[in-house]
This record gives C-alpha cells, sequence and structure tokens, in this order.
C-alpha cells in the first residue's frame, strides 16, 4: 500500500484547445508517456456515507492491473486539491476494504458491514497521456484525460488537465499552472470527475444557483482564518457559478460578478491588518476581469479565456501560499492572529452604521447611486455575521438583500418596505451599543 498526500489542479480543456496544448506540453521536455485507455468504477453505499464524509473509493483497470484507491478529506481550494489518498494494488476487479488502514474510516464504521454495503455507482473510461517534467525544484506529472463520465444511460464527456505535484514544493506547481493558462482554451475547475459522476448518479438534475450565504467559522477562528475563509467561500462561488454560467445557465454570470465583488469587498475588510500592497496585483487582474464581464461576449470565450485564468490562478496562488504574510510587521502579525470574534463585533456595527446612513431618508429617483455602497457594505456583514446563529443573523441580512432586489428591479413600494425594515432592525451583535 502506498499513502500520499495528494496535491493537484485540476483544468477543464476545450476539445478543439487540445492540440495545442499538446503541442505546449511536448515543449516542456519532460519524459512522455503515450496514451493508455483507463477505466474507474466509483462506489458508493446507498446512504452516501463515503460522500457524507468527503471520501472517494474507486477501482482503477489499466489493462490487466487493478489499483484500489480511497481519497480522505482534505482541502480544495480553486480547483486545487490537497487531500490523504490510499493506494493499494489488487489481483483482480473486487474490492477488498479490509487492507486500508483501520484509522481512515469514521467513527462507528464497521469495514465488513461497509464491504457490503458499497455497490457501484458511476464509472469513468478515458485515454490518459502524461507527461512528467522538472520545473524549479519540483517534479510535476500532467496528465491529459480525454474520455467519458458515466451513470447507468447517463454520460457527459470529459476533456481535462491534472498537473500532480509528485516531489518539491506547492509554489514550483503554481508557477508551471501560470504558464499553461496564459494559453486560451483552459479553464480552471474545481469539479472533479467524481463530482461529476455523483451528479450523473442522481439523475443529472440541472444545477441550480445558490446565492451567496453567510461565512461560518469554527468557534475561535483566528482573523487570519476569517480571510482565509472569506476568498475561499468568494473563489468557490466564481467557480460553481462559473460551470453553470458555460453550460447555459446565463443568469450565472451575474453571481460570478458578485464572486469578484465579494474577494475585493473581503480584502477591504481586512484592509486594516493586510496592507492594500500585498493585493496590488491580484486586484488589479480582478479589475480588468471585472471590465471584461461588462462586454457581452459568449461564456466560453470569457470562462475559457488566459485573463479570467490568469486572475483565478492569482487569487488561488494568493491564498495557498498566504502570500499576505510576508507584508506584515510585527504588530500586524499579532493583530492577524487575534480573535476574529472581536474583530466581527466592532466591524458590525461599522458596516450596519454606513446602511443606516446612506438609506436613512427615501432617496427618490438615486436609489441605484446607492448600489455598490450596499453591495460592498452587506458583503462585509456577510462576511463578519457568521460568529452568532444564523438565526438571528439571517434574517437581519436578508432585509438590506430584498432592499438590494427591489432596487435592481425597480420595485418602487418594495424599495420603501424594506428599506424602512432594515434600518429599523435591532442589532443582533454584542458591543454595538443597544445590548
Amino acid at each position: 500500500m502506498t499513502m500520499a498526500q495528494e496535491i493537484e489542479l485540476k483544468f477543464i480543456v476545450q476539445h478543439e484547445a487540445v492540440p495545442a496544448l499538446r503541442t505546449l506540453l511536448d515543449s516542456l521536455n519532460g519524459a512522455h508517456q503515450a496514451p493508455r485507455q483507463l477505466h474507474n468504477t466509483y462506489y458508493e453505499t446507498a446512504d452516501t456515507l463515503l460522500r457524507r464524509h468527503d471520501m472517494g473509493l474507486r477501482i482503477r483497470g489499466d489493462n490487466d492491473r487493478y489499483e484500489m484507491t480511497i481519497k480522505a478529506a482534505g482541502r480544495v481550494v480553486g480547483g486545487l486539491h490537497q487531500r490523504p489518498e490510499y493506494n493499494i494494488p489488487l489481483e483482480s476487479n473486487a474490492l477488498d476494504l479490509a487492507r486500508f488502514p483501520a484509522e481512515i474510516w469514521p467513527e462507528g464504521v464497521e469495514v465488513s458491514a461497509l464491504q457490503q454495503a458499497v455497490q457501484p455507482l458511476f464509472s469513468t473510461d478515458f485515454l490518459r497521456e502524461k507527461w512528467v517534467v522538472t520545473h524549479g525544484e519540483s517534479e510535476i506529472e500532467l496528465a491529459l484525460d480525454q474520455g467519458e463520465v458515466k451513470s447507468g444511460e447517463l454520460s457527459e464527456p470529459l476533456c481535462e488537465l491534472e498537473l500532480e505535484l509528485l516531489s518539491g514544493n506547492t509554489a514550483d506547481l503554481l508557477k508551471l499552472a501560470r504558464q499553461l493558462v496564459a494559453e486560451p482554451g483552459i479553464r480552471q475547475g474545481s469539479l472533479s470527475k467524481a463530482a461529476r459522476g455523483y451528479h450523473l448518479a442522481q439523475s443529472n438534475a440541472p444545477r441550480q444557483i445558490k446565492p451567496l450565504t453567510i461565512l461560518k467559522l469554527k468557534p475561535k477562528a483566528t482573523i487570519e482564518q476569517a480571510l482565509e475563509a472569506s476568498l475561499e467561500m468568494a473563489l468557490a462561488h466564481w467557480q460553481y457559478h462559473e460551470e453553470l454560467w458555460v453550460r447555459g445557465v446565463k443568469q450565472a454570470k451575474d453571481e460570478v460578478v458578485k464572486a469578484l465583488a465579494l474577494v475585493r469587498h473581503a480584502l477591504a475588510l481586512f484592509g486594516g491588518i493586510v496592507p492594500r500592497k500585498a493585493s496590488t496585483h491580484l486586484r488589479d487582474l480582478l479589475t480588468h476581469y471585472e471590465v471584461s464581464l461588462t462586454q457581452a461576449l459568449p461564456a466560453d470565450t470569457l470562462a475559457y479565456g488566459a485573463e479570467s485564468g490568469i486572475t483565478k490562478l492569482a487569487l488561488t496562488d494568493w491564498l495557498v501560499s498566504r502570500r499576505w504574510q510576508a507584508h506584515l510587521d510585527e504588530k500586524a502579525r499579532a493583530k492577524i492572529s487575534d480573535s476574529f470574534k472581536r474583530y466581527a463585533d466592532t466591524h458590525l456595527s461599522r458596516h450596519a452604521a454606513e446602511l443606516r446612513n446612506a438609506f436613512e431618508r427615501p432617496l427618490g429617483d438615486k436609489y441605484r447611486d446607492q448600489l455598490p455602497r450596499l453591495g460592498r457594505e452587506t458583503d462585509a456583514i456577510r462576511l463578519l455575521a457568521g460568529v452568532y446563529d444564523s438565526a438571528v443573523s439571517a434574517p437581519w441580512l436578508e432585509n438590506w438583500e430584498g432592499l438590494r432586489h427591489a432596487i435592481e428591479t425597480g420595485q418602487r413600494i418594495e424599495i420603501e418596505h424594506y428599506r424602512n425594515e432594515a434600518i429599523s432592525q435591532e442589532p443582533f451583535w454584542r458591543h454595538s451599543g443597544k445590548r
């Protein structure tokens, strides 16, 4: 058995971009492996026990060789997957879960019962062509996969590139990725083969737009952990809705725009600790891509364009490499390690006051002028409010969101209704001067 901390970056590739991509990969002067046909069968229980614990179980067939793999829970940031995986060679295409270490299973799971409960759920069949290259101080495997994901009678095409760090450091992996996304036709995506297979297995129902929610954090989170979680939420929202957008859901573009705005608002929210110079390059890239999104261009042109790829990868890199840390002095380092709860209490009052001041009186025909401020302040509160119970924070934010929607859609009666409701709300947080 081998156990590894898998670190890989996933890209979706347009079929027409494959020849140019293959030429680029050949130019990297790595060891090339001709395409091989791979068949993967993924297993799950009827109550999706593995999925609920963020685990994936499969058997891979490569000619007459088989390998059983389980991927445990890890971290996914912008398509960069960091998670432990266990691989065991098999003599036949039959599961033998007892060969995995006992400690990897969730508490209360009996391996013998799980062995009986899991059944094939979906499969992936694809040609895999590989290159192993040296980049910087690292050895990186690039795998180009072309085939399909299938569950029962349902299937969808598969064309993706995976970069896996075999040895070295994540920084080199991201540097190589920047070279690749400078070419059109490649889109950084977090939707794995397994995620697509599970969706097909659930009858391939249309994916739904997901409104931004209040950020939830673990108890006693630090300010730095809140910064990371804020940007991860924005990046996940961007990637999820970009996927919908390129699949034909036109309204999903609005959510991509909101995700980019949330990145900006998160950087501003923590700007009292993290200096602006730490994110200058990232904010410049965001600005240019936001301008591109105002143009009436097809989803594929924008989502698979180099500008989108470079911007998204820059955000991934900024997050994973914690680029802000190099710009913090000793005082800022102490602050960013402090309690986010205290930080949230202070800033909730400030942002709520900004909203009340902006909408204290009816604005007649000038409500739309306040939309940028309304979006900025509600996003800040969205990132702060999770330290309180959603039963009290969500209704408070919903009134402001209702006002925003009413302004965007020009519903005058609704505007005044939500404005009155929003400005008359009592604070739900401490140290507000009201409790």
